[in-house]
C-alpha cells in the first residue's frame, strides 16, 4: 500500500508544480494524447490538479474527468477546483489502486509521474488495464525513468503494448487478457 507524503511535502511540491505549470503548461503535453470531446480520462496520481482544467476543456461537456489520489489534500485540491469552477464532470477519488470505475469504461488513463513511487505497479497496471476500454490509452511519462525502462515495466506485465513514443508521452495500448 502507498503512503502518502506529509502534508508539508505535498505542499511544496504543489507549490513547484504552479511554477513548473506556469513554463510548461499541461496542455502541451496532453495534445499528444489526442483526447476528444466526450471522452472520460482517468488522471492517476492527480497530485493537485495540475491537468484538470484542460482535461476538462478536451473532454468538454459530454466528457468526464476521474482524479485519483492516496492524498487527501490531493482530492481535496481538485475538489476545490472543481467546486470554484462549478465543474459538474469532475470526480474525484481517494485511493491507494482501486479505482470502484466499471469495467471498460475509460479512453485515456494519465499516468504521470508516479509510476517511479509505486509500491505495487503490477497491481496498479493490473487495475488501469481493467478500466481501460479497448483500443484506449495508457499515456505515461515518468521523467525519473529511462526510455528502455518505461517500455520495459509497462510491457513485461503483459496487459499493454507500446503504441507511439511522443515527445513527452508514451502511449500504450491495453492488450486483451483472453
Amino acid at each position: 500500500m502507498d503512503k502518502p507524503k506529509s502534508n508539508l511535502d505535498f505542499r511544496l511540491m504543489s507549490l513547484t508544480y504552479r511554477l513548473r505549470d506556469f513554463i510548461s503548461p499541461r496542455i502541451n503535453i496532453l495534445k499528444e494524447v489526442e483526447i476528444k470531446p466526450g471522452f472520460s480520462v482517468l488522471d492517476y496520481g492527480c497530485g493537485p490538479g495540475s491537468y484538470i482544467l484542460p482535461l476538462v476543456e478536451l473532454v468538454g461537456t459530454t466528457g468526464k474527468v476521474y482524479a485519483l489520489d492516496v492524498h487527501p489534500l490531493a482530492v481535496q485540491m481538485v475538489q476545490h477546483i472543481a467546486s470554484k469552477k462549478q465543474l459538474t464532470n469532475v470526480t474525484t477519488i481517494h485511493s491507494d489502486c482501486e479505482t470502484k470505475l466499471p469495467d471498460k469504461s475509460i479512453d485515456v488513463v494519465l499516468l504521470y509521474d508516479i509510476f517511479h513511487d509505486l509500491s505495487e505497479p503490477n497491481r496498479v497496471l493490473n487495475e488501469l488495464h481493467r478500466v481501460l476500454k479497448p483500443n484506449a490509452i495508457l499515456s505515461f511519462n515518468d521523467h525519473h525513468m529511462k526510455e528502455d525502462e518505461i517500455v520495459s515495466k509497462i510491457t513485461k506485465s503483459g496487459l499493454f503494448r507500446l503504441l507511439t513514443k511522443g515527445e513527452k508521452t508514451y502511449s500504450f495500448l491495453p492488450l486483451d487478457k483472453t
